[in-house]
C-alpha cells in the first residue's frame, strides 16, 4: 500500500521485452541511501511492482502481460522519468490517500492551463469509473495522490500547486498523454457493498455525500 507522495522521480535506464511482458531497470539515486532489497514493492509511475534485484543505483521489476496491456508502462522507454514511492510502513503519516498501486485505467490528458503559481490538468477517464470519482475526492495518477477541484461527466481537473509540479512528473504532461489513473480503494468498496437495484441507477447523492466524507482532507502533493 502507498500514499500517493511521491519519494523521488525515477529514471527507467533499461526497458525490454520479457515473456509477454517487461523488464526493466530504474535509477534512483536519492533512494539508495536508505536501502531498497528484493522482494520490496515500490509504486513506478503508480504501478505497483515488486523489486526483483538491486544494483548499485537502480533496481530491476518485471512489467507483467496484463500490466504492459493495462498501463503506460506497456509502452515505457528508456530515458523515460517515473514517479517513484516505496510501500507504507506502519506508523508513518498518511498524508495523501491510501493506495494500491493497482491502476483502474488510463486518463488522456485534455487541457494543461496555468492559473497563478499552480497549474490546472484536464483529463478524460473511462466512464466506468465515474461512480467512484466526486468533488473534492481523492484521486492517484501517475502515482500522485491528487484532489479532484472539478468533475463533469468523464472529465476531471486537478489543481497542482509548485510543490507537485516540481517533485513529481505532472509538470511534464502535456495534452495527448497518457496517465496511470487509480480511483479510491474506499469508494471502490463503498459502491461494491451496494444493492444492486440502487448501484444499477447510479451512485445516489448520499453516496456522494458519504465519499466526500471520506475524502474531504486535501492531499499534500496537489
Amino acid at each position: 500500500m502507498f500514499t500517493g507522495l511521491i519519494e523521488e522521480i525515477g529514471t527507467i535506464s533499461v526497458c525490454r521485452a520479457r515473456e509477454g511482458g517487461r523488464e526493466i531497470a530504474v535509477s534512483y539515486p536519492e533512494l539508495a541511501a536508505d536501502g531498497l532489497r528484493p522482494g520490496d514493492s515500490i509504486a513506478a509511475a503508480g504501478v505497483c511492482l515488486t523489486v526483483e534485484r538491486v544494483e548499485s543505483g537502480r533496481f530491476w521489476a518485471r512489467v507483467m502481460p496484463q500490466t504492459a496491456d493495462t498501463t503506460t508502462l506497456g509502452k515505457a522507454r528508456s530515458g523515460q522519468r517515473v514517479n517513484l514511492e516505496r510501500a507504507l510502513k506502519v506508523g508513518d503519516r498518511l498524508g495523501g490517500h491510501f493506495v494500491l498501486g493497482h491502476v483502474d485505467g488510463l486518463a488522456t490528458v485534455l487541457r494543461v492551463e496555468r492559473q497563478g503559481d499552480a497549474w490546472l490538468v484536464e483529463v478524460e477517464f473511462p466512464t466506468s469509473l465515474g461512480k467512484y470519482i466526486v468533488p473534492r475526492g481523492s484521486i492517484c495518477l501517475d502515482g500522485v495522490s491528487l484532489t479532484v477541484a472539478e468533475l463533469n461527466n468523464n472529465r476531471l481537473t486537478v489543481s497542482l500547486v509548485k510543490e507537485t509540479l516540481e517533485r513529481t512528473t505532472l509538470g511534464e504532461v502535456r495534452p495527448g498523454d497518457k496517465m496511470n489513473l487509480e480511483v479510491d480503494i474506499l469508494a471502490k468498496h463503498i459502491v461494491a457493498l451496494l444493492p444492486e437495484s440502487s448501484a444499477s441507477r447510479g451512485a445516489p447523492s448520499s453516496l456522494d455525500s458519504l465519499l466526500s466524507t471520506f475524502n474531504s482532507e486535501p492531499s499534500t502533493q496537489g
